[in-house]
């Protein structure tokens, strides 16, 4: 039995986009507009810095103020899960000590980024997180960007241990999320990471889910996370199809990011341009992506009906 209140982490939990202002400077004003945002829409939490909040691209001190000004505005609302994951271990420490004086209820990390390690040196890096502070923390399983595949031997070590409460994962694989269920048991929660499967997710055994396109479209996700809970499949499956079809022509665009940013921009919240390398969004698609918001916005109307 854990000493954690895993409920605190059980729903739809966006994943921030980096908000910077037209210098590219993090703008901790429009944070916490956004923040606010998606606290009132009813999300569950909020997951910070990790690819969605380009914090790979982010200095230690950038990430500590996206932190601060997000747990300042909705910490005592919503859950806030940090992730601290950085290319040295030094600073994945240095930012889970930052989390849990800061007021982060979880932290979260890759196993590394760009070196590609074995099992034994991602195991040393994530303990050396997880002793650093008594916050529960996540895994990171997204070895598509960082090369790691999480071990089976391994994810039974990390579950063993109270502060591990669950795994974010990334990959393709049903399957592969059931299996890490299995793992972890009843007290260990899967976050489903791929958008267009959250259903799937769910149905294998997820109990959450944290994702990049949930800020253009929560109360999307929401819809199908309640249909699930309530035990109608049928209508569950139909809001999926929806958000996947939107998936679909996201993916359809120069730059992801961009895209979504550009919506966010449309319904009031100057994010900023995506942080170089990314790439941006070409100007003669904001026809296109404009479009696609006023329908994401007509679906979201739909989904309160």
């Amino acid at each position: 039995m854990t000493k954690y209140d895993l409920n605190a982490f059980k729903g739809i939990i966006p994943a921030m986009n980096a908000v910077y202002d037209e210098n590219g400077i993090i703008n901790s004003t429009v944070i916490k507009q956004l923040a606010r945002h998606y606290a009132e829409v009813g999300v569950q939490g909020l997951y910070l810095a990790g690819s969605t909040g380009e914090g790979p691209l982010q200095s230690v001190e950038e990430r500590k103020q996206v932190l601060e000004a997000v747990v300042e505005e909705v910490g005592n609302e919503i859950t806030i899960i940090a992730h601290i994951g950085a290319p040295s271990t030094q600073d994945s420490v240095e930012l889970a000590r930052h989390a849990a004086e800061t007021g982060a209820h979880a932290i979260s990390a890759v196993p590394c980024i760009y070196y590609r390690l074995n099992d034994n040196t991602v195991e040393r890096h994530w303990q050396a997180i997880i002793d650093s502070t008594d916050l529960p923390f996540i895994a990171y399983h997204i070895p598509a960007t960082t090369g790691y595949h999480l071990s089976k031997q391994l994810l039974r070590k990390l579950a063993a241990q109270d502060k591990v409460i669950g795994v974010k994962i990334t990959t393709e694989s049903a399957y592969e999320l059931q299996q890490f269920k299995q793992i972890g048991g009843e007290n260990f929660i899967l976050f489903n990471g791929p958008d267009e499967q959250f259903l799937a997710g769910r149905t294998m055994g997820a109990e959450a889910g944290i994702g990049g396109t949930y800020g253009i479209m929560p109360e999307l996700f929401l819809k199908i996370d309640q249909c699930f809970n309530a035990g109608n499949m049928k209508e569950a499956q139909k809001w999926q199809f929806i958000v996947n079809d939107i998936i679909t022509e996201l993916l359809s665009t120069s730059s992801l990011y961009g895209a979504c940013k550009e919506m966010l921009r449309l319904r009031g919240f100057e994010t900023g341009l995506p942080r170089m390398p990314l790439p941006q969004l070409r100007t003669d698609e904001l026809p296109k992506v404009s479009q696609l918001n006023d329908k994401i916005i007509e679906y979201i109307k739909q989904s309160h009906s």
